[in-house]
């Protein structure tokens, strides 16, 4: 009970509408929200089979990190070929374990899981030469999230410098055209509020053309600190080796709009945001190794750098957690929790704190409670008022819970912090 409604229970809520048959609606970003007019994302519908199958948020968390292990595949085979069995593993090694991803796994699911290896296969055949297979790789992140595009093009570009113009084209027209498409035309026709909402993240959005470049600049400067913390975490780990290699540009769009965004949440190097990034500084470093005059001088050093820092940095992210006894106890809250969740029916609606909520997206219909049109009504209410309250705080939850009950909801379990409600007149 450490995942939360956004964003498990949002994903779970997505992949379970594909499995049915039909798109995806997400109740829990409001009421018969469609998920394409948020995030352009329709390669989660590779999911539905799974899910069919096994009807569990389960399926998302191990896809994810089924998805993140086969990320490394790529990167060692491609060190083995050029640098050595030990040199290999020792890479592979750092990078499975890298902040980055460790990051994502710890904070619930998200879309980036399938862009860590078609990035880490697209990157690795650009450093071979292969590059038909590197376009080829990279046209498949325009259905994972729309700004992927602009990272596809990115791709096309580097092709195109390294001297093959047909596939180097074909990557980048897709790639642009393709951003521009999802984020001004297909999620704005999709959005209830026809608009593509992360927009507002950025000043310059309503800005002219010269207040544009000022903001954006003005933007790079706030916080420069969490910035640096974040690049130098971001090279560390490859002895910032990857600022030798052409193929780090591919890194400069995702960095681009998470540094110029006036959301605090993009700048640092929690949640998901790096996933995406590690593959692409583990190529750029294998990709300097690669070169004769650089191999022997300095392989040895940056492994053991590699290995110094990824043991360094290990302690202080979620993986540390495998190595801690409470990690693989259940609390007897959550038990308690899960006792409770049995008098739910399956089927029915319900009105969920978030945390609960990811606990009952594969069998009911879930809305966040306190959050959009409370007047709507589900049938059960279910509550952790013990724990910090979002997207409410504590004394609008409180009015939200008085007002449920004037509305004719009635207690039926109230137990460890946890209330349970249910409306009146339904057996």
């Amino acid at each position: 009970m450490l995942t939360n409604s956004y964003d498990l229970g949002i994903f779970e809520q997505t992949v379970r509408s594909y499995a049915n048959g039909n798109l995806p609606i997400v109740e829990l970003k409001g009421h018969n929200y469609p998920e394409l007019g948020d995030h352009f994302s329709p390669i989660l519908a590779t999911l539905a089979p799974l899910y069919k199958v096994w009807p569990s948020p389960l399926v998302l968390l191990v896809a994810q990190a089924g998805l993140f292990a086969l990320s490394i595949i790529p990167l060692t085979c491609w060190a083995y070929r050029v640098l050595g069995a030990v040199p290999a593993l020792t890479i592979g090694a750092s990078y499975g374990a890298s902040w980055g991803l460790a990051s994502a796994v710890g904070f619930d699911f998200h879309e980036i899981a399938f862009a860590v290896p078609l990035l880490s296969c697209s990157l690795c055949a650009l450093g071979q030469g292969k590059f038909r297979t590197s376009a080829l790789w990279s046209l498949p992140l325009l259905l994972v999230k729309e700004d992927l595009g602009v990272t596809t093009a990115a791709i096309g570009g580097l092709i195109i410098w390294k001297g093959n113009r047909r596939w180097g084209l074909a990557a980048l027209v897709s790639g642009f055209i393709a951003s521009v498409l999802e984020i001004f035309f297909i999620i704005p026709a999709t959005s209830p509020s026809g608009r593509y909402a992360y927009l507002s993240n950025f000043p310059a959005e309503n800005s002219g053309p010269v207040q544009s470049i000022y903001q954006t600049v003005e933007s790079f400067l706030d916080a420069p600190e969490t910035k640096l913390i974040t690049l130098t975490l971001l090279l560390a780990p490859c002895a910032f080796l990857a600022l030798g290699s052409s193929l780090a540009l591919v890194a400069v769009p995702t960095l681009t709009w998470r540094f110029a965004s006036d959301n605090p949440l993009y700048w640092g190097h929690g949640y998901q945001y790096s996933a995406a990034l590690m593959p692409i500084v583990f190529a750029a470093m294998i990709d300097v190794l690669c070169r004769r005059t650089a191999r022997n001088r300095i392989r040895g050093l940056t492994l053991l750098i590699m290995l110094g820092v990824t043991a360094a940095i290990f302690p202080h992210f979620p993986m540390r957690q495998l190595f801690q006894q409470q990690f693989w106890r259940t609390p007897s809250r959550v038990e308690v929790a899960h006792q409770i969740f049995r008098l739910i029916p399956d089927g029915d609606s319900v009105s969920a704190s978030n945390k609960l909520a990811p606990q009952l997206t594969s069998r009911t219909t879930v809305t966040l409670f306190g959050f959009g049109d409370t007047r709507i009504s589900t049938r059960w209410i279910i509550i952790d008022v013990a724990q910090r309250s979002w997207p409410v705080n504590s004394g609008q939850r409180n009015q939200l819970i008085r007002d449920a009950r004037n509305r004719g909801y009635e207690t039926v379990v109230s137990q460890d912090g946890f209330l349970l409600l249910r409306r009146a007149g339904n057996s």
